[in-house]
């Protein structure tokens, strides 16, 4: 149920992002939102930095991993914009997608799913047992995010968790086994999945009217848009507590520190130019201030382990 006083959204919601053109090549693009890679790509590289501290430095396992990550997210993606392509065919901020909007079929979209799943399968195979045996269990997360907003408000959670996939198959991708001690990883993992699942709620604050007439659950419909902009400080002030533990655990040093100074100024930021109700720097918010974070935050890794 909603805060009292929240005042109704007073801009038009935002589907950004997106590559012009009209070939085959820049729908496909479209389609999977190919620029939000930014955001999980940066923190497997972290994983994989962080790795090459206990294990042999590889570049045929950096390639595997990356064509792994791409192939897998593009699955994970391709996946949700086919199981919701009745909503979006219906909220107006997503009717000019690839899918409702006719410029791909449905088969065409499996068909790019159903390949993509593969080469990560692959992927993950020519990678290490450890990798092979996970690849499953992880595209069964990432695909079945998808049907979360039917039936839980913590479906941002299920997302966070899946990119934080992105740093810990980075890191096994080199290791071949988890990190010692367990918690090293797990910090990285929180991080990520906090940071994502924080301005995934923040996101969701411009779908409040649809997804509550529609029946779909999220942190904006449970507690409205105050209520959600509260959960999402408290997930991205989880963020970067488990940014520093990481970085006292991994013995990084004041480069990383710089880093996670300039990350949690921009969370600040970020929390600033989104208000109840009013959604206007949203874009902004969402993907610029993100996208930079994940940057800062490779660039302290990698340069502090290089050093």
């Amino acid at each position: 149920m909603g805060v009292a006083g929240d005042p109704a959204p007073v801009t038009a919601g935002v589907d950004g992002q997106v590559l012009s053109g009209t070939g085959r090549l820049a729908a496909y693009a479209n389609f999977v939102k190919v620029a939000h890679t930014v955001f999980a790509l940066p923190f497997a590289i972290v994983g994989m930095a962080l790795a090459s501290r206990v294990a042999p430095f590889a570049w045929r396992n950096v390639a595997l991993a990356v064509c792994a990550f791409g192939a897998a997210r593009f699955m994970a993606m391709g996946f949700n914009r086919i199981a919701d392509l009745r909503y979006d065919a219906l909220n107006p901020r997503t009717a000019t997608r690839e899918l409702p909007s006719g410029r791909m079929t449905r088969a065409e979209a499996w068909a790019l799913v159903g390949v993509m799943g593969a080469l990560f399968v692959l992927c993950a195979g020519l990678l290490n047992p450890l990798c092979l045996a996970l690849a499953v269990p992880a595209a069964a997360w990432v695909t079945a995010y998808s049907f979360t907003k039917r039936f839980t408000a913590l479906c941002h959670l299920w997302l966070g968790v899946g990119m934080a996939i992105a740093p810990v198959g980075g890191y096994l991708a080199m290791t071949g086994a988890w990190s010692t001690p367990w918690y090293r990883l797990g910090l990285l993992a929180a991080c990520v999945a906090s940071w994502g699942g924080g301005f995934d709620v923040i996101y969701s604050l411009q779908d409040e009217d649809f997804d509550r007439a529609n029946g779909l659950k999220s942190m904006t419909v449970w507690l409205g848009a105050r209520g959600a902009i509260l959960v999402a400080r408290a997930l991205h002030i989880v963020a970067i507590t488990s940014l520093v533990g990481l970085g006292v655990v991994a013995g990084l040093g004041w480069r990383f520190g710089l880093a996670v100074g300039i990350a949690a100024v921009l969370l600040l930021w970020e929390h600033r130019l989104v208000k109840p109700g009013d959604y206007s720097r949203l874009d902004a918010a969402f993907f610029t201030v993100n996208g930079i974070i994940s940057g800062v935050v490779m660039l302290g890794v990698v340069v502090d382990v290089l050093r």
